[in-house]
């Protein structure tokens, strides 16, 4: 299985930006536009997840043997908290559970004032390469 590039996937469609990345925290931004927007000019709850979810997998990502397992999505959960129509919002996961299967991460999207916007928790499958 190769990796795709970023524009070839739904985080460059959506201008996701990764700051920082390790198996302990990861910061990404993403742009509160057009289109992240729902039909009345807000922030969509669906963006928010896809930013959250990222944000779990990359870190997965970090702390697994990447040439024999990947790390995908499992299950998300998130509290969408203050709505939000324009900006940059950024996204901070650090892991609550690092195990040989699963991780779980705590997902904070917050805005430029530090506004809490979503609050997510993501399990992350680890499964092994079939390529």
């Amino acid at each position: 299985m190769e990796m795709k590039s970023k524009e070839e996937t739904i985080i460059g469609t959506l201008g996701i930006e990764f700051l920082e990345t390790s198996a302990d925290r990861v910061v990404a931004t993403m742009p509160v536009n057009s289109a992240t927007h729902q039909p009345f000019g807000l922030l969509h709850g669906g963006a928010s997840v896809v930013l959250a979810e990222s944000v779990a997998s990359v870190g997965t990502w970090q702390g697994i043997d990447q040439d024999k397992e990947i790390a995908v999505g499992l299950e998300i959960n998130a509290n969408h908290i203050r709505g939000k129509a324009s900006g940059i919002v950024t996204a901070t996961g650090t892991p609550l559970h690092k195990g040989r299967s699963t991780m779980v991460w705590d997902i904070k999207i917050t805005d430029e004032e530090d506004k809490l916007i979503c609050v997510s928790r993501c399990t992350v499958a680890i499964v092994k390469r079939t390529r």
